[in-house]
């Protein structure tokens, strides 16, 4: 068997090579949005698309939401894979009934006569000082969706293989792409002195075709203290905090939400007896709530102290403070100290 090419890649190349291999391979697949064709995206993820698969494979739509996603909706019934891109998270709530009603519902008012194999991207969560209208992390609203999956990458790798799964899969699958890691992961503010905040921008990605299975968590520590759940930037956080503080922790990147990988999740709950939940999201009924909750489900009495939560506040977030928002890795000491000190 021959070795794989591999090449350095942001997230952000990534995305765009997952985009040309579907489009390169499969002429059903279609890339549109707001400024995604000749400008190629607010953050280039699409750049270069419309010159090389022409102007009705990858073009711009209105500063319409509902109607980019209705239209995918048609698309995706009458047999084409449409990929539209939410410019910002913050921007698809207009959209929301058209993916609850219609897209997440059509394989089973068909009764199988119809499916809708549709994907929405949309950048996600701040760091980019962005302000409380783009920056918003919605992926929990999502998630109460029958029918919808919900994915969210934290590395180039996963970006572009999770990116090729979802085209390729039958279903609607909404695709959260955090700005944040676009160019490279960051831990916490950039002016801190702190040089262990900051990582690697690149990642070793393979050329061509290939695809991450989709509700396979990834683990990206081994450890027996406690368990960390987590993913998109936060897995980088939980990554240096976890080293920071010499602990040894199992850290599972969740990857999808919806469907999750819940039996990675016992097993390594049931080997730590501890576990801390993260996300950037605002606390009140963020997926953390529910990650919680299957965790006292299933390991309850493997739990060796109360689960901990470390989230964003329930506030809208906030351009001055962004780092007083974002649970970088102090919060997320307190956290890990305060669960490795109870009984």
């Amino acid at each position: 068997m021959a070795d794989v090419k591999t090449q350095s890649m942001t997230m952000i190349e990534a995305i765009r090579d997952a985009l040309d291999v579907t489009m390169s391979q499969n002429s059903d697949v279609l890339v549109f949005g707001e400024d995604v064709g000749y400008f190629g995206g607010v953050f280039r993820c699409t750049a270069g698309l419309q010159e090389k698969h022409g102007l009705h494979r990858c073009f711009d739509t209105p500063i319409s939401e509902g109607g980019i996603v209705g239209i995918a909706i048609g698309m995706a019934a009458n047999g084409l894979r449409p990929v539209a891109e939410i410019q910002f998270a913050d921007y698809i709530y207009p959209a929301y009934d058209q993916i609850a009603s219609e897209a997440a519902r059509l394989r089973y008012r068909s009764n199988g006569d119809f499916v809708a194999p549709l994907t929405i991207r949309t950048p996600v969560g701040g760091g980019i000082y962005g302000g409380q209208t783009h920056s918003q992390s919605p992926e929990a609203l999502f998630t109460h969706i029958a029918g919808l999956k919900t994915v969210i990458p934290s590395n180039p790798y996963d970006a572009k293989g999770m990116l090729i799964e979802a085209i390729e899969d039958n279903d609607p699958v909404l695709f959260l792409e955090p700005k944040r890691l676009y160019n490279g992961p960051f831990y916490g503010d950039p002016h801190a002195p702190a040089k262990s905040w900051k990582g690697h921008p690149l990642g070793e990605v393979p050329s061509g075709h290939y695809s991450v299975p989709m509700g396979k968590a990834r683990k990206i520590a081994e450890g027996d203290d406690v368990t960390i759940l987590t993913y998109g930037t936060m897995v980088w956080v939980a990554e240096a905090t976890a080293a920071q503080l010499g602990l040894s922790a199992d850290i599972l990147d969740l990857r999808a939400l919806l469907p999750l990988d819940l039996d990675a999740i016992t097993e390594s709950v049931k080997k730590t007896g501890r576990c801390v939940v993260m996300h950037e999201a605002t606390r009140t009924s963020g997926f953390g709530a529910e990650l919680a909750a299957q965790v006292q489900e299933h390991c309850f009495y493997h739990l060796e102290a109360p689960i901990e939560r470390v989230t964003g506040w329930d506030t809208p977030y906030p351009h001055a403070q962004e780092w007083a928002y974002f649970p970088g890795p102090k919060r997320v000491a307190n956290a890990l100290r305060k669960i490795m000190d109870a009984a």
